[in-house]
C-alpha cells in the first residue's frame, strides 16, 4: 500500500499560513518561489505520493504563483519533466518564450530544468506530475518545442494519459509497491506517446493550437480588464481579429463567448466565497471587466437562473463558500 505524504495548513495557525505555504512548495518541488498575489488569508492542501520515479502531487489551494528562476533550476539536484491537469481552475505557464493556459479536462508539461511561471489566479485542484527527464530525451524527442504546451486531453492518447493520471492518483493508496510502479511506467509510456503525437501533427494544425493557448493565456490574465476584446488581443498579440477567430472555430462557443463565460464563472466563485460576500454586487462585476450592472444581471440570470442578488442569498444561507 502506498500512503501518501499530506501537508495541510488547516493545523496552521492563519498569520503562519502563508510562509508556511512557501516553505512547503519549496522543499517539495525542489526550489520554487511562489507569492500570493498579495492576499492575506490563505489556506492550501497537498497530498504526495511516488508511482515508481513518477512523483504525483493532487493540491488544492488559494489563487498563488509559482516561479523557478535559471539559478534554481541549475541547483536542482534531479532533472524532472512537470505535468499540471486541473480538476478544478486554471494554470496559466510562461517557459521558452511561450505562454499557454490548461483548464480541467486537459494538460500541459514543461521542464524544471529551466526556468518557467505559473500563474493560478484563482482557487484550483491540480494533479501535478513530475517525471524523470531522462525517460524521454533517451527516446529522442526534441523536447523544447513541447514544452509549455496544452497537450490536450479530450481526445486521443493525450485522453488517456489524463486518464491514467487520475485514476493512478486516486488509487495508489489502495496499490501495491510493485503495481504503483507498474502504473508510473504506463504512465510516463502514455505521456512519450502523447509527446510523440504532439510533435507530428500538421503545421496548421499546430499553429491554431499554439495560437489559441496563447489567447487562451492572454485573456485568463486580463479578465478583469473592461477593455478586453478581440481588437485587444489581436493587438498584443500581433495578429489578425480572422486568426482569433479562426482559433476558436469548431469549438462550442465564440471569442467572445469564451470571455463572458471565464467572467461569469469567477463572479459565482465570489459570491460563493464567505470573504468576498460583503462586497457590493456592483464592484465585484466591474472587477471582473463588465461596465454595465444591468448587462451583467442579465447574462447571471442567464447563466445561473438566478439574478446576482438572489444567487449570493442562497450561497450565504447555504452555508460557508470554500
Amino acid at each position: 500500500m502506498t500512503l501518501p505524504v499530506v501537508m495541510t495548513t488547516d493545523a496552521v495557525a492563519v498569520r503562519d499560513r502563508a510562509p508556511q505555504w512557501r516553505e512547503w512548495v519549496y522543499q517539495h518541488f525542489n526550489g520554487l518561489d511562489s507569492d500570493l498575489y498579495g492576499d492575506t488569508h490563505f489556506d492550501g492542501h497537498m497530498s504526495a505520493s511516488r508511482a515508481g520515479d513518477v512523483i504525483l502531487t493532487r493540491l488544492q489551494a488559494n489563487r498563488h504563483r509559482v516561479l523557478r528562476t535559471h539559478t534554481m533550476a541549475r541547483t536542482s539536484q534531479t532533472d524532472y519533466l512537470k505535468i499540471v491537469a486541473p480538476w478544478r481552475g486554471c494554470a496559466t505557464v510562461a517557459q521558452h518564450g511561450r505562454q499557454a493556459s490548461v483548464q480541467a479536462g486537459d494538460w500541459m508539461i514543461y521542464d524544471t530544468t529551466a526556468g518557467y511561471e505559473i500563474a493560478n489566479p484563482e482557487r484550483v485542484e491540480h494533479l501535478i506530475l513530475m517525471l524523470p527527464k531522462s525517460h524521454l530525451t533517451e527516446r529522442g524527442l526534441r523536447l523544447d518545442a513541447l514544452m509549455a504546451r496544452n497537450v490536450g486531453g479530450s481526445r486521443g492518447v493525450a485522453r488517456l494519459a489524463l486518464e491514467t493520471m487520475r485514476t493512478t492518483c486516486q488509487e495508489l493508496p489502495h496499490m501495491s509497491a510493485a503495481a504503483a510502479t507498474g502504473a508510473g511506467e504506463l504512465i510516463k509510456q502514455l505521456v512519450q506517446l502523447s509527446l510523440l503525437e504532439l510533435s507530428g501533427q500538421e503545421t496548421a494544425s499546430t499553429q491554431r493550437l499554439m495560437l489559441r493557448d496563447r489567447i487562451a493565456g492572454y485573456i485568463s490574465q486580463h479578465l478583469g480588464d473592461p477593455d478586453l476584446s478581440a481588437d485587444s488581443i489581436a493587438r498584443a498579440l500581433r495578429c489578425s481579429r480572422r486568426h482569433l477567430y479562426n482559433a476558436f472555430e469548431g469549438e462550442n462557443e465564440s471569442l467572445a463567448g469564451h470571455i463572458q463565460r471565464l467572467r461569469m464563472q469567477a463572479c459565482v466563485r465570489e459570491f460563493k466565497n464567505a470573504e468576498a460576500r460583503q462586497r457590493p454586487i456592483t464592484e465585484v462585476a466591474m472587477s471582473w471587466g463588465f461596465g454595465s450592472l444591468s448587462h451583467f444581471s442579465r447574462a447571471f440570470r442567464d447563466h445561473t437562473g438566478q439574478s446576482p442578488s438572489e444567487f449570493r442569498h442562497n450561497a450565504r444561507t447555504a452555508g460557508p463558500g470554500p
